[in-house]
């Protein structure tokens, strides 16, 4: 392919999205830079958001989830109503931005799921109201725990999830509650579409532990390793290209290792 025709290509996607050029807080709206719009549009839309082997919607959960976490106002604005145009529901949205708050603080959950309120309330679009979920501390519990052995199966109580680790076990006890047990039964994202948050995420907050103990689980739970490592260069443009490098050479280090015996 030429770099006209992954020009064009990416110029059709951004068509799609509805992020032409000349759509506010889009990625390479602002013309202050000679070249730049032409840059986005070949470099990330045709370089990045073209590539196979990820649906449209899945690369859209990816870069919503880091655009919650670091992305300006107007263009996590520009991405919410692309993800709109693309048919992702409202709650997906709202949930996305939701789970990341898990790992890159809830103070940014509530500034994305304000920000996509404003994008709903100009587009006319509602969000069903959902009765209190009311179940037991007990029962969050039991449920984090499934979750957790569901995802990580063997490698559940490793590290500073291990139970008798007298540090993390303080905070930890209240992830499997909250983390596992809430977040991950919560309507509006399915687990799939959750590993695929936690894998932009960790991305884009350098966090390389957790992120390759969640790529593990992906390919535990039905990601191909060519997926995951889709998902991790969705999240380039956006977090930037040596965080998505650093995110693929951790993956790439733990395949090298010979994984222990009964995983």
């Amino acid at each position: 392919m030429t770099r006209d025709e992954l020009r064009r290509a990416g110029e059709q996607l951004r068509e799609q999205l509805g992020h032409a050029a000349s759509t506010p807080g889009a990625l390479g709206s602002d013309a202050s830079a000679p070249g730049f719009a032409q840059m986005i549009s070949e470099a990330v839309y045709g370089g990045v958001w073209s590539r196979p082997g990820l649906a449209l919607n899945e690369r859209m959960i990816c870069t919503l989830a880091v655009a919650g976490l670091r992305a300006p106002s107007p263009q996590l604005a520009a991405l919410i109503a692309a993800a709109l145009e693309l048919g992702l529901a409202p709650r997906t949205i709202l949930e996305v931005f939701v789970h990341c708050g898990l790992y890159g603080g809830f103070g940014s959950s509530e500034q994305a799921c304000a920000q996509a309120r404003e994008v709903f309330s100009r587009r006319g679009v509602t969000v069903p109201e959902e009765a209190p979920r009311d179940a037991s501390l007990q029962a969050l519990e039991q449920s984090g725990h499934r979750v957790m052995h569901m995802l990580h199966g063997a490698r559940a109580g490793d590290g500073y999830a291990a139970p008798g680790n007298a540090v993390t076990g303080a905070l930890y006890a209240l992830a499997i509650r909250y983390g596992y047990g809430e977040l991950w039964s919560r309507p509006g994202l399915d687990h799939r579409q959750r590993l695929l948050c936690a894998l932009a995420a960790f991305t884009a907050l350098g966090l390389q532990t957790q992120l390759v103990k969640f790529a593990q689980a992906a390919m535990d739970n039905g990601f191909s390793l060519a997926q995951v490592i889709e998902a991790v260069i969705q999240t380039a443009p956006y977090a930037g290209f040596p965080f998505a490098l650093n995110a693929l050479g951790a993956i790439a280090g733990a395949m090298e290792r010979p994984r222990p015996e009964g995983e």
